[in-house]
């Protein structure tokens, strides 16, 4: 290969929704019908630019381009090698058939989704069959080079790497582990290197997080063997290997043996130790991670030049990065006029974080005194946060050490059982939704006349009762059996409590890509957390009063609460996540107090933050687990605890999730044919369960016979007398039409259920 000049200043990818969310708007406006594809591609294409250029102004030296998706990058990577599923194969239409594999339709059923490693990211998961015959499709990475090259952006495409991909996909049709087929997979991978190198590409990302996982057990020996073939391939462009989310540890130095010219490590979850110790790297660039793609913090400048130089005496050269992508961090701190001046100075959304990578680039070239401005600026920021009252709270601190103290724990299941049936009476195999109903635009818009100031809280608080009571009055027509209050009054089941909580800051326009075109807004949690008032007491209380049917308490948990905020990094997350569990707590008590007999308590997000390293598992579990009994242990025997976990990996939390000792778990299991409960069965889950049986992340009406089946399998696992019957999720992002059909189905077969099992 062609020499090629080294870069200096990148990011290891970037956000594609917009920074109003035009991408999101845009695709469902095309699901809709609303717009045609030429109108669609116009948008995307003039996100990608304005997102280059911008770049490019910054200082970037090397752009990262391939990173823009209409849905899903992992869904993007197996439309690149070949792998959609054979169901999707006969729609004509590629994009149609794309967003087929990704959201299903009347006809298909949709990929499998799950996080993306412990983000809050979802990714769609490959299935890989016997049938499945990898093969090139670059219509997409060419696309977007020759996008690029024509604005005169240095571009380097950048694709999931074949280890990661393989890793992260599924077996189907009793084909073996997909991993089995990474030679094959390497050769399309070689075929696309080539096909670059023609195209005059001087660099190509490939991305590994898997590397920095236990997912995989020989993951160094396959890092090694399939670089070791793409780096020895005659005609290729340079190869730069990025990892992100944690350290390498033994897949560095099988990297660094490698012939590729740069590999990138996370300085921020990962550490420079490692990397000081592997001499190989003394002929490679290291791309250095050292400001946090993730977390909303401003860099510490001082500190991190340090690092940055530690690395020059062991590598052939250093460039700045981020640690990953700035997907996972809002746009701009431009969109937010309302934050706190002192609040401001600590924090770096995306564009600022491209700005601290070029800034330490600088200083890294030109020296300290090059960036003396931007490192006083960061260190008077950094001694203004360590100073804050807001950070310590000694009532909140002191309250957590006296509960702890005297036990977090329940009566035993069975005992609880029992009062809850008889105060309950609920019928064999009740029905019940997640929570959310769908947000309506009469929801939409009142929340927008609140905040122009068209209407006073009094009336927006009409509305919202309004909408409450025709949510009640469909779900008594539909016939279930617990209600909810449909949440028309929550924005999004995290940033709703952050309002209400002190030591919380939430966006305005702080948006972040969950999946496809789902946006959420994570809120700022900055120091000690506490509870001024109930937060949802009076909406669930309305709503009881409505119906002689009980309605459950809708909460969010603590472990969730925390994964889906940008959360303090000055003290270990479980001191954050028992004063989160503290404020859940004393609003359960409240409820309880206000005669609802059944509360449940979120934590969709427990298996996220689950640490990538098998050795800090057991840990973060034990805190996870204290947080939410510490959340749910101050009510009555009497009072019915739910939870809610939905859309990962189950497996390797099981054990926890039986430890949370909920009265009852809802956990998705439709895309998943309803294996968790198998997982359930191993750990001697004895506590009810309501595994989904209506995947609400497609548009699929599912039809009765569908949702009978379902719980057919259910039954073979859990006995009647413990299991319920659910949809996987909330309904928030789905039409009523599309609600009201898939739950008079679900309740049908319930019905169904109960007469042939009785």
């Amino acid at each position: 290969m062609t020499a090629v000049a080294p870069f200096t200043a990148t990011i290891i990818g970037s956000p594609r929704i917009g920074p109003n969310r035009e991408l999101k708007r845009a695709v469902e406006k095309y699901w809709a019908g609303r717009i045609d594809r030429t109108e669609l591609e116009s948008i995307a294409a003039t996100l990608r630019r304005n997102t280059w250029e911008s770049l490019v102004a910054a200082g970037l030296d090397s752009v990262p381009v391939n990173t823009f998706s209409y849905y899903d990058q992992v869904l993007d990577t197996a439309l690149l090698v070949g792998a959609l599923p054979a169901r999707v194969a006969d729609i004509a239409d590629d994009l149609d058939r794309y967003f087929a594999a990704a959201r299903g339709n009347d006809e298909v059923a949709p990929l499998e989704m799950t996080k993306w490693f412990d983000t809050n990211y979802h990714y769609l998961v490959p299935e890989i069959g016997t049938k499945t015959r990898f093969s090139l499709n670059p219509a997409k990475v060419l696309g977007e080079l020759k996008e690029a090259r024509a604005q005169g952006i240095p571009a380097r495409p950048v694709v999931i790497g074949p280890v990661t991909f393989l890793a992260l996909s599924k077996a189907v049709d009793g084909a073996g582990a997909p991993i089995d087929r990474l030679e094959e997979l390497v050769g399309v991978y070689a075929e696309l290197l080539e096909l670059l190198a023609e195209h005059g590409v001087g660099w190509v990302q490939l991305d590994e997080p898997v590397l920095v996982t236990d997912i995989l057990e020989n993951a160094a020996e396959l890092a090694g063997r399939t670089y070791g073939l793409l780096g020895g391939l005659a005609k290729r462009p340079a190869l730069f290997v990025a990892s992100y989310f944690g350290e390498l540890t033994d897949a560095l130095p099988a990297l660094a043996r490698t012939p590729v010219e740069a590999i990138g490590i996370d300085l921020v979850a990962g550490g420079v130790s490692a990397a000081a110790a592997v001499p190989e790297l003394a002929g490679k660039i290291v791309v250095a991670g050292i400001v946090d793609g993730r977390n909303v913090w401003r860099t510490d400048l001082e500190a991190a030049l340090g690092t940055l130089a530690t690395l020059l005496g062991s590598a052939g050269g250093v460039a700045v990065s981020t640690s990953c992508s700035t997907l996972h961090v809002p746009y701009s701190l431009d969109a937010e006029p309302d934050i706190d001046a002192a609040l401001r100075s600590w924090l770096a959304f995306g564009f600022e974080k491209v700005t601290e990578v070029v800034t330490l680039a600088r200083g890294l070239k030109d020296g300290r005194e090059a960036i003396a401005a931007d490192v006083a600026a960061s260190n008077a920021a950094i001694a203004s946060r360590r100073s804050d009252p807001r950070l310590n709270n000694g009532h909140v601190r002191s309250r957590i050490s006296s509960i702890i103290a005297s036990g977090t724990k329940r009566g035993p299941a069975d005992q609880r059982r029992a009062v809850q049936n008889e105060r309950l009476r609920l019928p064999s195999l009740p029905t019940t939704t997640i929570g959310s109903y769908p947000q309506t635009s009469a929801i939409r818009v009142a929340r927008a006349d609140l905040r122009s100031g068209q209407i006073d809280a009094a009336e927006y608080e009409r509305r919202m009762k309004s909408e409450i009571a025709d949510v009640i009055a469909l779900q008594e027509q539909l016939g279930l059996d617990v209600l909810v209050h449909g949440e028309p009054e929550r924005n999004d089941m995290v940033q709703y409590f952050a309002e209400q909580l002190d030591g919380f800051f939430a966006t305005q326009n702080g948006w972040v890509q969950s999946y496809g075109s789902r946006c959420v807004r994570p809120p700022i949690l900055y120091g000690d957390v506490s509870r001024p008032k109930p937060m949802t007491v009076e909406w669930i209380t309305y709503a009881q009063s409505l119906t002689d049917k009980p309605v459950k308490g809708m909460l969010t948990g603590p472990v969730t609460i925390l994964a889906w905020s940008f959360v303090r990094d000055d003290q270990p997350l479980a001191e954050t996540a028992a004063q989160v569990a503290l404020a859940i707590r004393d609003e359960t008590v409240d409820l309880q107090s206000a005669g609802i007999a059944i509360i449940q308590v979120d934590e969709p997000a427990l298996r996220e933050l689950l640490p990538l390293r098998s050795k800090d598992k057991d840990a973060y579990l034990r805190w996870a687990v204290d947080a939410f009994r510490l959340s749910t242990s101050g009510v009555a025997d009497s009072t019915q605890i739910h939870t809610h976990l939905c859309y990962s990996e189950f497996g390797e939390v099981i054990g926890a999730i039986a430890d949370l000792d909920a009265d009852v778990t809802s956990i998705e299991a439709a895309r998943s044919h309803m294996e968790v409960l198998g997982d359930l069965n191993a750990v001697g889950f004895s506590n009810s369960v309501g595994p989904g049986i209506y995947d609400i992340h497609s548009p699929r009406v599912p039809g009765v016979e569908e949702l009978t089946s379902s719980l057919r399998e259910a039954l073979k696992s859990v006995p009647a007398e413990r299991l319920w019957v659910n949809p996987d999720c909330g309904l928030k992002t789905r039409t009523t039409d599309e609600v009201t059909a898939s739950l008079q189905h679900l309740v049908a077969a319930a019905k169904h259920a109960r007469s042939t099992s009785a």
